[in-house]
């Protein structure tokens, strides 16, 4: 097997405690987990099997390749597929244990004929999927077998009046639809309050070592490091440029590591001349733009470091993206194919 010059340490007791923070921020409503995108780019099936550990028992990812990818799935938990059911998905839908998380009337109208149990999203102010309330009002889910009715937040990072409104819209609405649960609150809705609870949550940022309140600083624990091997160390003088535009330009002579990753791999040119590397004792500064498979330390402090070493980029969340200006959700999901996933 071919060596990998990239890899995620993934920490798999910092997920399971991610999530059962998020458990019992939730009350007395059960909490699911999402992990769509597989899972947020660390592999859907290791996420899946220790959040099975830590008692996790509804999972939910957006398409019904996302759903194959982890079968044969096992026969106790719950897997919900976000984007409901389209008229190429039937087959598809038709061979899964997965239930279609209805969107629209016309998916509606195409799962009533299989008779079988589906959850539903309704629109209380996203736009995005969801029925309009006034179809449900008017008895479109009549004769449906719903096993849980949910609506998603558009702005529970944010202190706004919108929460609220769209908590009590969902709790009116919901009360006119027969379903055995509710579901509302994802990673954020969770730190809202209990009032957002309802039946079952659904985080997934938080669980993967996003923090989406400051409700869960210190409580949300880092699950991925980024390493990279060097693949060169070389010294550069006063006057010298460094990467593509030259923007970087050395002040005086000085250590650079080359370091073996770059845009293809989730680490985004945002990070130019602004990321940084853990090294013995302190920080090393990303120098000159970041490119496609390379990025530049400076590494003066560190002259012990040479080809073949590893070092770690500084990927806390919270903090690469206040760095990069990138959301925490792009910055995770983003780490590229190319890395090795080794978890602890």
């Amino acid at each position: 097997m071919a060596h990998h010059p990239l890899r995620l340490i993934l920490d798999g007791d910092a997920l399971a405690a991610n999530w059962r923070w998020l458990a019992a921020r939730s009350g007395g409503a059960a909490c699911g987990a999402a992990i769509k995108a597989d899972g947020y780019g660390l592999g859907a099936r290791e996420v899946v099997a220790r959040l099975r550990a830590a008692g996790c028992r509804d999972f939910f990812v957006a398409t019904w390749a996302e759903a194959e990818a982890l079968g044969p799935w096992p026969g106790e938990l719950a897997l919900s597929v976000l984007h409901g059911v389209g008229p190429d998905d039937m087959a598809a839908a038709a061979a899964s244990p997965a239930r279609p998380v209805l969107n629209s009337s016309a998916q509606v109208a195409r799962w009533r004929e299989t008779g079988r149990p589906c959850d539903v999203m309704v629109d209380t102010g996203i736009n995005r999927l969801g029925l309009a309330p006034a179809d449900v009002a008017a008895g479109l889910l009549d004769g449906l077998e719903i096993e849980t009715l949910m609506s998603h937040l558009a702005s529970a990072d944010e202190d706004v009046e919108t929460n609220d409104r769209q908590r009590r819209d969902f709790a009116a609405l919901a009360g006119g639809v027969q379903a055995r649960r509710r579901s509302l609150a994802n990673s954020a809705g969770i730190c809202l309050g209990p009032d957002f609870a309802f039946d079952l949550t659904r985080p997934g940022i938080a669980v993967y070592g996003g923090v989406p309140r400051r409700e869960a600083d210190g409580r949300i624990r880092q699950v991925a490091r980024v390493e990279a091997q060097i693949v060169q160390r070389r010294r550069i003088e006063a006057g010298d440029r460094v990467g593509y535009g030259g923007t970087f330009v050395a002040e005086r002579s000085c250590e650079l590591a080359i370091l073996n990753i770059g845009y293809a791999d989730g680490y985004l040119r945002s990070f130019s001349n602004s990321g940084r590397a853990r090294i013995a004792g302190g920080f090393a500064p990303v120098v000159g733009r970041v490119s496609m498979d390379l990025t530049a330390i400076r590494v003066d402090a560190a002259p012990a470091l040479g080809e073949g070493d590893w070092v770690e980029l500084d990927y806390d969340l919270p903090a690469a993206a206040a760095q990069s200006g990138l959301s925490q959700y792009e910055l995770l999901t983003g780490l590229g194919a190319r890395s090795e996933r080794s978890w602890r």
